[in-house]
């Protein structure tokens, strides 16, 4: 980083050498040039009265008196020029003007078209790579919607909208936009995926009805597409079609790197679905009520009174357990709701998301909860979150408090 503002420093330095250096110097040759000029025009004038009284033509006390109204005029003019001097010429105005808007437009220009954020890399994702105020980002999302309403055929301007609105958590606006923007786009699937999503947020987290309709679509323009087949398998969720869910969840899998968050994420969901598919509803309830075996797991989840406040009754959390050393993927995971909370649990082999990848594969295991207002087994800022010591992969009568918030 340090070595990039070094060398972006001196080409602005190098810049500002070719620009302004010209511009300075043109001012001094003025100043000079008027000052010569009236001092010359005195002598020439001074000259020429002295002639006049050889001649005859001017009498001495009439040469006197010229000679002085001369010599005030000739003050007054190299006062007024050295006046002139001393104020900024145009030249120098223009040079000072260039001196400050070359580096500043640069600045402007890298923070538009570049990537201020490859230089700290550690305040990427944080929030603190630009220090812009709620009220700030407000006023920048109102001047675009303006512009769009000006200029209503700009369809990246409506996705772009579409995303603001979004991340600020205002669905049915960035669903408005969406829909603008899909008229403009009808045949971009990954839009169109977008614009399902956002609707179902709008619509309570439901996707039933147009935001189905509009997934449908998406996969007919693009059948691997990833986040269109994630919602269809959410979807077929939803009508408890598990059977569905996981067939379009695994495409899903498929199309995502082994072992990445949102493919753990996904498989958490394949795991769900195929225990409630065979009935595990029921079977969950028998489970938490007998004696955990090898590869059981059980107790009581809770949440922190201090935090109730920040959770809704119908946020999803997630159980899980993962191995205490290894790879952090889920070995078994349930999903319930707050105001199931405290809610008891049992965490089996039946419920591992692949071979070889289950409680019992794993002396150790930790037990965790989180709760996610966006329902996304994958951890976010704004979470909820708790988690037990390392315990055997039998132990009953676990107690795990959900008591951080994750940043």
């Amino acid at each position: 980083m340090t070595q990039f503002l070094i060398i972006s420093a001196l080409l602005v330095v190098a810049a500002l050498l070719f620009v302004v250096v010209p511009l300075l110097r043109s001012r001094p040759a003025g100043r000079v040039s008027r000052s010569v000029l009236n001092i010359a025009v005195y002598r020439d004038q001074m000259r020429e009265l002295d002639a006049d009284v050889g001649a005859g033509t001017l009498s001495t006390e009439q040469h006197e008196k010229a000679k002085k109204e001369l010599e005030a005029r000739m003050l007054e003019d190299v006062g007024t020029g050295d006046a002139a001097a001393n104020q900024p010429k145009p030249e120098r105005a223009t040079a000072i003007a260039v001196g400050l808007a070359l580096p500043l437009c640069a600045v402007a220009l890298y923070l538009v078209v570049g990537n201020p954020q490859a230089l700290a890399p550690e305040l990427a994702g944080s929030g603190l790579a630009h220090d812009v105020t709620p009220q700030q980002i407000e006023e920048m999302v109102q001047r675009l919607a303006s512009r769009l309403q000006s200029n209503p055929d700009n369809a990246e301007g409506w996705v772009m909208l579409a995303r603001s609105y979004s991340a600020l958590g205002r669905f049915e606006q960035a669903a408005a936009a969406y829909a603008n923007a899909a008229k403009r786009l009808p045949e971009d699937a990954q839009l169109l995926a977008d614009y399902a999503d956002v609707l179902g947020m709008a619509q309570g987290r439901r996707l039933e009805g147009e935001p189905e309709q509009l997934i449908a679509r998406a996969l007919r323009i693009e059948p691997n597409n990833i986040k269109a087949l994630a919602l269809a398998g959410s979807v077929a969720f939803e009508k408890k079609n598990y059977a569905k869910a996981v067939e379009y969840w695994q495409r899903t899998v498929g199309l995502l790197p082994q072992d990445s968050e949102m493919a753990n994420s996904v498989n958490a969901s394949i795991a769900e679905a195929r225990t409630l598919g065979k009935g595990g509803v029921v079977e969950q309830s028998r489970r938490a009520d007998a004696a955990p075996g090898k590869g059981s797991v059980s107790g009581v989840i809770k949440l922190a009174p201090e935090l109730a406040a920040k959770a809704a009754p119908t946020d999803t959390v997630f159980i899980f357990a993962r191995a205490a050393a290894g790879p952090r993927a889920p070995l078994a995971i349930l999903r319930k709701q707050v105001r199931e909370l405290p809610v008891t649990f049992t965490l089996d082999d039946s419920m591992a998301m692949a071979q070889g990848m289950n409680v019992s594969s794993f002396p150790q295991v930790v037990v965790g909860a989180r709760i996610s207002k966006s329902a996304n087994a994958t951890s976010q800022p704004g979470d909820l979150e708790g988690f037990s010591k390392p315990i055997p992969n039998d132990a009953a009568g676990v107690t795990v408090v959900i008591n951080s918030e994750v940043r």
